[in-house]
């Protein structure tokens, strides 16, 4: 901005220039690089409007108009430099966003990320070590306790919970969605405990004919669903009329010299094998069959587990007075209260929760279902002691066969088809 002179500073006019030609004159000269007093066009008049030079004539017209400051807006503040991250060092504070950081600053901030990362890695190994050691011990102590366990009683406690849980929960699925889901998964326990009691028969000397048992058992249980119940009754009497007639003109073809008293075993063990398996399957059926008859197949299975449940568990830790030594030494009477402790509450809770009975007829089903499944218990018991086998097979993983589960659940299809009827006039609507 040019800056005021006395006027003994300014440059004279020139004297030999007239009025009229002076604009013309200015316009054509150089201008002076020296000369801060002589105004050319784009350039404001110092002072106010109405001074004027040395000459005497005003410097204001119509091509050099009178500057105003009030117009010029102010000049905007410059923007205030971004705080600075709070991991920059002290050296940073005056740096302005985009410059780069210095390398003791680059180093400083890897090195405590280092450190960050190494102290995170430390305390992740040794949560993860605790965690192992601890998952380790316990692991070693419950492997202890289930051999303790094995040894006692000779079945594997994690691999057969397992195997019950996921059996467990098929057949309730099947109960609780749609109960004719329930018939196949019957009929092929009804079929796969005909194939493995007829092995173990043939492991004790006994002639059993695999094919025909299994059409008649699979027919046999599959009547008990889609037929009336009096044809069940009719089933079971062709079935075990089929296969003891089948091993009667087997054995006659054979001709193997094999005594009278044999073939006539051979013939009863073949129409028990009808009634033990696929008929009191069938049974199961027809009380599926009728109405709100899932609800009394399930009642009754879940009371039979429960008997065996507590009975197992009692008998683990409190059992030192064996019930029948010289059929199943490792059942105890202690096992067997027990059992009546348990099946007698699960009686008495479906009862009246799911049946719509009062509670006493809970106790009846329960009683009824308990002593069905321990003799049921206790007759396979006797028949794999007179076989000399432990287990029906090894099919199941800590629980021996089917056979060896169904036991108790086959025998009480006969009371609670029963009880069905019987306690029918008391149930709520």
């Amino acid at each position: 901005m040019p800056r005021d002179t006395g006027d003994e500073d300014r440059p004279p006019l020139r004297p030999h220039l007239q009025d009229g030609d002076a604009a013309s004159a200015a316009d054509r000269a150089e201008p002076d690089p020296h000369d801060e007093t002589t105004p050319v066009r784009g350039v404001p008049v110092v002072g106010p409007p109405s001074e004027a030079p040395a000459s005497g004539k005003p410097l204001t017209d119509d091509a050099f108009p009178a500057f105003d400051e009030s117009v010029v807006p102010p000049r905007p503040p410059l923007p205030s430099p971004a705080p600075l991250p709070p991991q920059v060092g002290a050296s940073d504070r005056g740096r302005r966003p985009g410059d780069p950081l210095d390398t003791a600053d680059h180093g400083a901030i890897r090195d405590q990320w280092r450190a960050a990362r190494d102290e995170l890695g430390s305390q992740v190994a040794h949560a993860r070590g605790e965690f192992e050691h601890r998952v380790s011990h316990a692991k070693d102590h419950f492997e202890q306790a289930n051999e303790r366990i094995k040894q006692r009683t000779g079945r594997d406690l994690i691999v057969a919970t397992l195997i019950g849980v996921v059996f467990g929960g098929v057949l309730l699925a099947s109960l609780l969605f749609f109960k004719w889901l329930f018939v196949p998964i019957a009929v092929a326990a009804a079929l796969l405990g005909v194939y493995e009691l007829g092995r173990a028969l043939r492991s004790g000397g006994r002639r059993v004919d695999t094919a025909p048992q299994l059409v008649a058992g699979g027919l046999l249980a599959l009547s008990g669903y889609f037929a009336e119940m009096w044809l069940s009754w009719v089933m079971l009497i062709a079935a075990v009329a089929f296969v003891s007639v089948w091993r009667m003109v087997a054995q006659m073809i054979a001709q193997d010299g094999r005594t009278y008293g044999d073939v006539l075993a051979d013939v009863v063990v073949g129409g028990f094998m009808q009634v033990y398996v696929p008929f009191l399957a069938s049974l199961a059926l027809v009380l599926l069959s009728r109405e709100d008859g899932e609800w009394w197949v399930l009642s009754f299975i879940v009371v039979a587990v429960a008997a065996d449940t507590c009975a197992y568990a009692a008998g683990l830790a409190f059992g030192k007075h064996p019930m029948a030594p010289r059929i199943s030494p490792k059942k105890t009477w202690e096992g067997f209260v027990g059992a009546v402790a348990g099946s007698l509450a699960a009686g008495a809770l479906l009862a009246a929760f799911l049946l719509g009975l009062p509670w006493w007829c809970g106790l009846i089903l329960g009683a009824a279902v308990l002593a069905s499944a321990t003799l049921g218990d206790l007759g396979e018991s006797m028949l794999k002691r007179d076989l000399g086998i432990k287990d029906m097979s090894s099919w199941l993983p800590g629980h021996g066969g089917l056979l060896d589960r169904l036991d108790s659940i086959l025998p009480s299809t006969v009371p609670a088809l029963a009880l069905s009827f019987l306690l029918a006039p008391w149930m709520v609507s």
